[in-house]
């Protein structure tokens, strides 16, 4: 072994170890818990980031909408504003509290373009998606739990549940959306998205200082709520949309939550899943074809084929 692989090595360890208060030196594995906890964590931290997410999200649109029942409060508690802060408060908490462990991508999308441009493995792509949704799942589950008799007095009864809360905790587009327009919808927030999340990477743009890009994605959340969101909900995060859907489906929703308006192909699967995957990689091509300079990037790699001659 080279001494540059043994100091890369050694690196890859460190980045691991733990330093416990108390001890004299320094131990990989003090216990056995702690092999494991090395193992999860990554995985962990996008579940604990993408709940969070969830939390704040979809405790922010139950928290405006129901409470415009006078049942449940005696005024409405918040508007469309208050959601766009809602959701953009969600994505920087779960960001912070996952960005150095896992990365903070706590969105399959971000996770797949960041596999497909930036040399994320891939063999940790299916690991981050499955945390993701159940976070998602998750934290609309404890929002739920935490709403359930608000929900039951809006809906009139504990054992009534329609499409009019389940828009709480999953996206649903507005009725003269177009399977087209709904797709694009979210196609364009995503690549937007994309776009600024590779800047806020990139040292040779204008990257924010250590610790701060959580408030950069604050901003981003806010304004593409505020400008691109009113016509499908903005998911622009498949595990967003997925686990909470899923959640609803299991406590009483029914099937009605993946057969909504069977016409709109987009709200069973393309408009919040597949759409925000295709612009997340529109939004990276975009950027590294035209703006990108870093060696990890496809579009920056050796040309060694006979049509790069040509070009």
């Amino acid at each position: 072994m080279s001494h540059d692989s043994a100091s890369n090595k050694e690196e890859h360890i460190t980045e691991h170890i733990d330093d416990y208060a108390g001890h004299d030196h320094i131990t990989i594995h003090p216990n056995a818990w702690s092999k494991y906890r090395l193992m999860m964590r990554e995985y962990v931290a996008e579940f604990l980031g993408v709940c969070i997410l969830i939390i704040f999200g979809t405790g922010v649109d139950c928290q405006v909408v129901l409470s415009s029942v006078t049942g449940v409060a005696s005024s409405q508690k918040g508007s469309y504003l208050s959601i766009n802060i809602g959701w953009a408060v969600g994505t920087a908490m779960g960001v912070w509290v996952s960005g150095g462990i896992s990365g903070g991508h706590i969105n399959p999308a971000v996770t797949i373009a960041l596999a497909t441009y930036r040399g994320f493995p891939w063999k940790k792509v299916p690991g981050y998606i499955a945390a993701q949704v159940l976070g998602g799942l998750v934290g609309a589950a404890l929002v739920y739990a935490n709403y359930y008799h608000a929900i039951s007095i809006f809906e009139g009864g504990d054992d009534v549940r329609t499409l009019a809360t389940a828009g709480l905790f999953s996206t649903y587009a507005l009725d003269y959306m177009t399977a087209v327009s709904a797709f694009f919808s979210e196609f364009l927030a995503t690549a937007v998205l994309v776009v600024v999340v590779l800047a806020i990477g990139d040292r040779k743009n204008c990257p924010p200082p250590a610790g701060l890009a959580p408030l950069v994605l604050f901003v981003l959340i806010l304004g593409i709520g505020a400008c691109l969101g009113m016509e499908t909900g903005y998911a622009i995060n498949p595990a967003r949309d997925l686990g909470p859907r899923i959640l609803t489906a299991m406590v009483g929703y029914g099937s009605q939550v993946f057969t909504f308006r069977k016409s709109l192909t987009p709200h069973r699967l393309w408009c919040p899943v597949i759409s925000p995957i295709l612009g997340a990689q529109a939004g990276a091509i975009f950027y590294d074809a035209f703006i990108y300079l870093g060696d990890e990037s496809p579009f920056n790699k050796p040309c060694v084929s006979s049509f790069c001659s040509l070009i």
